[in-house]
């Protein structure tokens, strides 16, 4: 598996939330609205989710393994860094 293409949107709101990513994997398969999340801890990615009936928010995209998801967060993290010294990087 490879990221072929990510695309970061920064957010300017106040909160936690740094940017939403959109994510091509092996230029065929696209994830939209991951978010880059900063917290106590340092930046993290929440994958897509929804909110269930009984209120839980559930991942309705997600890697299988720990690793797939080191992976994707390195990546994206990584962009994002890029994506801020460069303002004109961002899509």
């Amino acid at each position: 598996m490879q990221i072929t293409d990510v695309r970061v949107r920064k957010i300017t709101k106040e909160g936690k939330m740094r940017a939403i990513v959109s994510i091509t994997i092996d230029d065929v398969f696209v994830i939209h609205d991951i978010k880059v999340i900063e917290g106590e801890k340092g930046m993290f990615i929440a994958m897509p989710s929804k909110q269930s009936a009984d209120g839980e928010y559930r991942d309705i995209a997600h890697p299988i393994n720990s690793e797939t998801r080191e992976k994707i967060q390195r990546t994206i993290l990584e962009r994002y860094e890029k994506a801020l010294l460069l303002p004109d990087a961002m899509e």
